[in-house]
């Protein structure tokens, strides 16, 4: 399912180029030199990428514990149908039950530090602002969590929410250098895409896990599980 995760950032672009695409304008780079100006961008990536691997480590360990129990089959269903109810429930819901209302104040404070950090001009300021951008709360980022907790072990979290975070770079440049550069009309035409998109990733998380025995798509039940002996006929 790795190969999702660099589609999934890539339609979910589009959404960052709305929601973050403002904080990518605004990054201090030194507009004076092209070559110095693309190191810069980078550092910023890597900031975003380190956020996304750190936090795909700490799912891909949660998803092992999972693995360790038997419950792979049911955690990538579970997965499936998460990522499809985000896509579907409208975002005011979230909203009213306002459910990150217990870390509030860590999320201040990332805030708080972002907007510090965009007042200075150096290379670990840019690096910085990328890292605490990655941790900002993004609905599109929590689905693809869900999927790095489906991989069941931590190179592969980390691979996943990297292969994510890889998927955003290009829209989130783009909008550095050339800035708002898309209209309100078809900016709206691409939200309707993402979640139709988030659907069917989460469709194929719930394939998966009901071992239907489809090459690619939703292996059999034997081979979900590591035996010391191959499975013959």
């Amino acid at each position: 399912m790795l190969y999702s995760a660099f589609f999934f950032g890539l339609i979910s672009s589009f959404h960052c180029v709305g929601m973050c695409g403002p904080i990518a304008m605004m990054l201090p780079l030194d507009r004076s030199s092209q070559a110095k100006k693309t190191a810069q961008l980078l550092l910023y990536h890597l900031g975003r990428l380190t956020a996304y691997s750190s936090l795909g480590l700490l799912f891909g360990l949660l998803g092992k514990g999972f693995y360790l129990a038997g419950m792979q089959q049911q955690l990538s269903i579970i997965v499936g149908v998460l990522m499809i109810s985000i896509a579907v429930i409208p975002e005011k819901i979230f909203m009213k039950y306002n459910f990150s209302r217990p870390v509030y104040t860590i999320i201040s404070k990332v805030k708080s530090a972002l907007g510090k950090q965009f007042k200075k001009k150096s290379n670990g300021s840019l690096f910085l602002i990328g890292l605490l951008n990655g941790f900002l709360p993004c609905g599109l980022v929590y689905a693809a969590l869900f999927g790095a907790l489906a991989m069941q072990n931590a190179p592969l979290g980390i691979a996943y929410m990297a292969l994510y975070g890889l998927g955003t770079i290009p829209m989130l440049s783009a909008a550095a250098y050339a800035g708002s550069f898309l209209s309100n009309g078809f900016r709206s035409k691409l939200q309707k895409v993402i979640p139709i998109v988030t659907v069917i990733i989460g469709t194929l998380f719930i394939l998966r896990g009901m071992g239907l025995d489809i090459m690619y798509v939703s292996p059999g039940n034997m081979s979900l599980f590591v035996k010391s002996a191959a499975d013959c006929g």
